[in-house]
């Protein structure tokens, strides 16, 4: 008899500890989530959630205009919450920079950031320059207003009106801040010019250096040389 109730006891000790789990939140989102409750009592806070219009990972053209898309935010009930914006954003020189948004209620505070690279890109070099130089009014006489425009690749610009009364067409490749002009020869009157070049471009997509070897054809007017040329952006 006394062992039938030793088990009824157990039984009945054991039947009782299984069936009191413990409460609590258990959404991993919230604030006051609990790892250690078994079965959701309801009691869940959160913070806002922000919605970030647009990409989080955006990429501009240096010492262009940038205007953030924004973002909202709403409690878990779905009414509106302002959205503090820090703003970090230098469009004049390359980099990467952050747009911060954060959102605050009675449960605390959330954030979400954007990513905004500020590169030198094509169209950086599609614009209107001012040409100075130290190659000479005869041997490699470069136009001082060129005419810059895309090619048909996408990393490929135009140079026309390249030389000074001569006209003549150069091509370039471009990759970020380094232009390359490959071995080339533009026909003048007279006879040719071949020239090739490399150069960069300043972090504020404003100037250009660019260094040219050449050898002109032309009976006493031509020569060979090196020579620096700054493209300055109008």
């Amino acid at each position: 008899m006394k062992k039938a109730f030793l088990f009824l006891f157990i039984a009945t000790g054991t039947l009782t500890m299984t069936s009191c789990k413990k409460k609590g939140c258990t959404d991993e989102t919230a604030v006051n989530y609990n790892s250690k409750a078994k079965k959701d009592d309801g009691s869940c806070l959160y913070t806002p959630e922000i919605t970030m219009t647009g990409a989080a990972d955006t990429t501009i053209s240096v010492s262009t205009s940038y205007t953030d898309p924004g973002a909202t935010a709403i409690n878990k009930d779905g009414s509106a919450v302002d959205v503090v914006v820090t703003n970090s954003v230098d469009t004049s020189a390359v980099g990467n920079y952050t747009v911060k948004y954060e959102a605050t209620n009675a449960n605390g505070t959330a954030s979400k950031e954007r990513t905004v690279r500020v590169a030198i890109r094509l169209d950086n070099y599609t614009q209107t320059w001012n040409v100075t130089h130290n190659c000479g009014t005869t041997t490699f006489p470069l136009s001082s207003s060129p005419t810059v425009t895309a090619g048909s690749a996408g990393n490929e610009v135009i140079f026309d009106n390249m030389f000074t009364l001569l006209g003549g067409t150069g091509n370039a490749t471009v990759n970020g801040a380094s232009i390359t002009f490959p071995s080339q020869s533009i026909a003048v009157t007279g006879g040719d010019i071949t020239f090739d070049g490399t150069g960069t471009m300043t972090s504020n997509g404003k100037i250009i250096n660019i260094n040219y070897n050449y050898v002109n054809s032309i009976p006493l007017l031509g020569g060979s040389g090196q020579c620096v040329a700054t493209y300055s952006r109008q």
